[in-house]
């Protein structure tokens, strides 16, 4: 059962980051959203970073390397999220979503840390 919901949490954690990094790159909404979080300059690193973790969580059912290390940054990455979400006082409804993904993304990690 574990391994079928750590399959699971790979292809939505690769899926919601493949939108959200092309959405981060490409939406005026989420220009405007980065100017709200006051990290106008960083939307596109953040964009890129999104896609390249999308990428190596794919890449992970080569190499777990890649998809400890992918699983750990968009970790990392969300948590951040958080942190900014708190600190320009947004409600916890529309903090929830990047507490969710660190949640996947850290149970991602947790298991492919076990596998390896």
């Amino acid at each position: 059962m574990v391994l079928i919901t750590f399959d699971v949490a790979r292809v939505v954690s690769i899926a919601a980051f493949l939108f959200f990094g092309i959405t981060c790159l490409t939406s005026p909404y989420m220009a405007d959203e980065f100017q709200r979080y006051g990290l106008a300059r960083f939307r596109k690193t953040i964009g890129v970073l999104q896609l390249l973790g999308s990428v190596g969580l794919m890449a992970g059912f080569a190499s777990p390397f890649l998809l400890i290390i992918s699983a750990a940054g968009l970790s990392v990455l969300m948590l951040l999220g958080i942190v900014t979400r708190i600190r320009i006082g947004d409600s916890f409804y529309e903090t929830l979503p990047a507490g969710i993904f660190f949640v996947v993304n850290g149970f991602i990690l947790l298991i492919a840390a076990q596998q390896t």
